[in-house]
């Protein structure tokens, strides 16, 4: 197996367009895990862009969609169509709904109805789980 190869006994059915995970993104997007408030530099991330699955390259928001949410994790208001998929997590006592890369299944964070308009949404993203794309100047 190469590293482009996703072992399917260890999380996301990546394709052939994955790219190797460091540990702690494997602990978040295989495990469901979260990473420190705070910690992502894509919570100052202010150009425009693309942010894109970090496992499988897919692109899920656009800058434009961004915002600071005050919850020490980027945020974006709106996905880009067929991006991400949703679960009920009833995880840490708590219900809330998870989100994952709709291709390869890796997770995300989680979805909240507390976002500014117009969609009233919180797309609360684990700055591990992305890559930022800047556009082309």
């Amino acid at each position: 197996m190469t590293a482009n190869e996703a072992d399917p006994t260890e999380g996301p059915a990546c394709g052939s367009g994955c790219g190797p995970l460091t540990p702690e993104q494997i602990r978040v997007m295989r495990d469901h895990g979260t990473e420190r408030a705070g910690s992502s530099p894509l919570n100052h991330e202010k150009r425009a862009g693309l942010y894109r699955c970090a496992a499988c390259g897919t692109h899920l928001f656009r800058s434009e969609t961004k915002y600071d949410s005050g919850s020490g994790w980027p945020s974006y208001y709106d996905v880009l169509p067929d991006a991400v998929e949703s679960r009920t997590d009833v995880s840490h006592g708590m219900v809330r709904t998870e989100i994952h890369c709709a291709s390869c299944k890796g997770h995300l964070g989680h979805l909240f109805p507390d976002g500014p308009r117009p969609t009233g949404l919180r797309y609360c993203i684990n700055g591990l789980a992305l890559n930022f794309v800047p556009d082309a100047a």
